[in-house]
């Protein structure tokens, strides 16, 4: 399914064009009103003409002056991040050394070591984020790097990126789907991490709406829908509560919220219920004006008389003033039981602490002055600093590592004296053993979890008590990888494998030089990297581990040609290295432009494609093909689970795809049926199926347990428009529940 973009027209005179950029800088000024200083004022209209003049012949797709986007961005830094004047005036430089003829040295001269240090470091982002770059994993270090010299440059490419997602519309499908993939996959998270919830929520549902629109709608519209009989049952729901708090005599607001669409998604994905079965829809939230020495003690109160009105669910209460997130964020959450029997979310802050809800680490720094504890933001910090600077080889596995270690939510686990230790979700007791320190996790054989003995691989909870048990003979192995979730665990035990691995590859030098010895080649790195291409090792270490281990005998040494001392591989082996590795075959089938235009249908045997097993795509799907390196060209729906990382990855092996209409194939697809296990219930099932749609059934199972059954059925279809027709009306049967499809074997 294609979708049509109608990119704005922008057609304002030169003078009108003039007179808006203006009007736009003048609205900056107006934000950063209470920010300036004397000398400020100057400095930011430099930064302006400075990057006006640089930008001035440049446009974006939508045909606006190019100056604007700076100036929102810089908007952005101030009104939703909380960032001030330097922050701004980085923003308003942001692309100016990558795009145009500015150098770090005029911004240097201009304003200083400090605007152009974060500059630069945002230059360096757009150059590894922003490119057609395989390394975008990889790269993924250096932007991390900056972060931890001057988190400002990851916030103000935090703000870049919403403000690029808020103007997708003008851009083409392809462009859209890879931007919406990577702002899912590492920058919302990133957001999240920062504290900055508003933004990574608007991230979420941007591109949601770019990659899965059908859905977006249908749930947007719902919410549309619903907004009236919603905003009724808030009030009924608050009154009571306003009454109370205001006689206890509390400094407050209090307001319903509506919950995000992507999160609604997740919800009804997750639990596995309709958009009207989510009950969470909103959260209500309470903030306090208290005094910092008052600020636990007030939440508390408001709490009781909350849950005087309303029980409680003892499962559902998070209690993150005792032990604020990593992110510095605080609250208290509950979920009651309201009206009509109807359970809802309350959330119960201070004013401070919400201003670090939304501005996350800008508002922790003002709120940091004359403060010198450490907090868990640098502590965070900290760890990112020490994951690093270790010394692993950059893989292609860091950004996932990456994800699970500092990205994910956290938990919180005890020592045996009572000290809390922060993990990741997920972790185990062998990360928590390489949290304590590297010589306790590498000798790691056990641990006592709230006094119970438990193996290495334990997954712990929040509140657990864990004691590490070791012993001077044990010694990390490559099982343990699948055990830990943390950086650092996985770094060390990295580290220690390959020593071991160095050790067993000396044995394996020394067979290799005896051998090359022999036969008059030199022991040299061309000479091993010739032999290490030859047997597809990845390294110069693992062939000579496999040497040692006897994996790799060097019979066909004998083949090799020799120049003088140097080695050359036989040349049929050499020519089908070389195409493995340099030119994927599938690329030579067609080049990029031919690519634009696939048509699946008719016309599909153009070119040699497949359909993804994992998400078995039908047409009428919203579809994105992605070239393989030996597969071919494989086609996946854009709300595959693999879609994000993909196209987050390798946006440039995407290419945009639509289908033809065409009724001569037919596609395999599967439907899961519940319902009320009543008489006739499975005869109206298939009458319906094969009797009156005419549909060709693959297979069927029936299962029904205490009045329940559970159906799935194979069936042909022939695109996305039939099977919508086939679950609509199975929905409509008498006694069926719930009608869901499901991606068959």
């Amino acid at each position: 399914m294609e979708t049509t973009i109608n990119i704005p027209k922008y057609n304002l005179s030169e003078e009108e064009e003039k007179k808006e950029i203006l009007r736009q800088y003048r609205g900056l000024l107006r934000v950063l009103k209470s920010k300036l200083k004397p000398g400020d004022k100057r400095l930011l209209r430099t930064a302006f003409e400075m990057a006006a003049e640089a930008h001035k012949t440049m446009r974006r797709k939508s045909g606006e002056p190019y100056i604007l986007h700076p100036i929102a961005v810089a908007k952005i830094c101030v009104e939703e991040i909380g960032l001030g004047i330097r922050s701004t005036i980085c923003a308003l430089l942001h692309d100016t050394v990558e795009d145009t003829d500015i150098t770090l040295d005029d911004i240097q001269r201009e304003f200083g070591a400090e605007v152009t240090k974060i500059v630069d470091g945002l230059t360096k982002i757009s150059s590894v984020m922003d490119t057609n770059s395989t390394q975008q994993a990889e790269n993924f270090k250096k932007i991390l790097l900056t972060l931890t010299d001057d988190p400002r440059v990851i916030l103000i490419k935090l703000a870049d990126r919403l403000h690029n997602m808020r103007t997708l519309e003008s851009m083409k499908r392809e462009k859209q789907l890879k931007i919406s993939s990577e702002t899912i996959y590492v920058y919302a998270p990133l957001a999240h991490r920062m504290g900055l919830y508003n933004i990574k929520t608007e991230m979420e549902d941007l591109a949601m709406k770019y990659m899965e629109p059908d859905t977006y709608k249908y749930i947007a519209k719902k919410l549309s829908d619903t907004k009236r009989e919603r905003t009724k049952y808030i009030n009924d729901f608050i009154r009571p509560l306003k009454e109370k708090l205001e006689k206890a005599g509390f400094d407050f607001e209090i307001y319903g919220r509506p919950k995000s669409i992507h999160s609604i998604w997740n919800k009804m994905k997750k639990k596995g219920v309709s958009f009207e079965e989510v009950y969470d829809l909103f959260a209500i939230r309470i903030l306090v004006n208290s005094a910092l020495e008052k600020e636990k003690e007030d939440c508390w109160k408001v709490y009781s008389i909350i849950t005087d009105s309303y029980n409680p669910s003892p499962e559902r209460l998070r209690d993150w003033l005792s032990n604020p997130k990593s992110n510095g964020y605080e609250a208290l959450h509950t979920t009651v039981m309201g009206p009509h029997g109807k359970w809802v979310e309350v959330q119960i802050r201070t004013k401070r602490m919400n201003e670090i809800a939304e501005k996350g680490l800008a508002a922790h720094w003002k709120y940091k002055e004359g403060k010198d504890d450490e907090s868990r933001f640098d502590k965070w910090f900290h760890q990112i600093r020490e994951a690093l600077t270790s010394p692993n080889e950059n893989s292609i596995d860091f950004l996932q590592d990456f994800k699970t270690s500092f990205l994910a939510e956290e938990i919180y686990v005890y020592t045996p004296k009572g000290e809390v230790k922060m993990l990741p979700i997920g972790a185990s007791a062998l990360d928590f053993a390489f949290g304590v320190h590297t010589a306790v996790g590498s000798k790691c054989i056990g641990a006592k979890v709230n006094h119970k003995l438990v193996p290495i691989s334990q997954k712990l909870r929040s509140g657990d008590q864990v004691e590490i048990i070791t012993s001077a003979k044990q010694k990390p192995n490559i099982e343990w990888l699948n055990f830990v979730v943390t950086s650092k665990a996985k770094s060390k035990i990295k580290d220690t494998l390959k020593e071991e691995k160095r050790k067993i590859a000396e044995e394996g030098k020394y067979i290799l030089q005896r051998k090359l010895e022999g036969i008059g080649a030199a022991m040299n790195q061309a000479n091993m990297e010739e032999l290490s291409n030859f047997y597809k090792t990845g390294s110069s270490l693992d062939l000579l581990y496999e040497i040692a281990i006897k994996k790799i005998d060097l019979k066909e040494l004998k083949d090799f040609t020799l120049y003088g001392d140097k080695l050359v591989a036989p040349k049929p082996v050499k020519q089908v290295v070389e195409e493995k590795i340099e030119k994927p075959p599938i690329l030579k089938q067609y080049d990029k432009k031919d690519a634009e235009l696939i048509i699946f249908g008719e016309s599909s045997d153009k070119i040699q494609y497949s359909l993804a097993h994992c998400c078995k795509p039908i047409p009428g799907d919203d579809v994105f093909g992605f070239v393989t390196t030996g597969e071919g060209l494989k086609i996946h729906r854009t709300n595959c689970p693999n879609a994000a990382r993909l196209m987050a990855n390798y946006g440039h092996r995407v290419v945009k795809t639509k289908w033809a209409k065409n009724k001569e194939i037919s596609f395999l697809t599967g439907l899961k049926i519940i319902g009320l296990d009543d008489v006739g219930v499975i005869h109206k099932i298939t009458n319906l199926i094969s009797g009156e749609l005419k549909f060709n059934i693959a297979a069927m199972t029936i299962e029904a347990k205490q009045g329940i059954f559970e159906g799935n059925v194979k069936i042909f279809v022939h695109d996305k428009e039939e099977l919508d027709e086939l679950v609509n009306r199975l929905n409509a049967l008498t006694g069926i529940t719930r009608v869901d499809r499901y991606d068959t074997e």
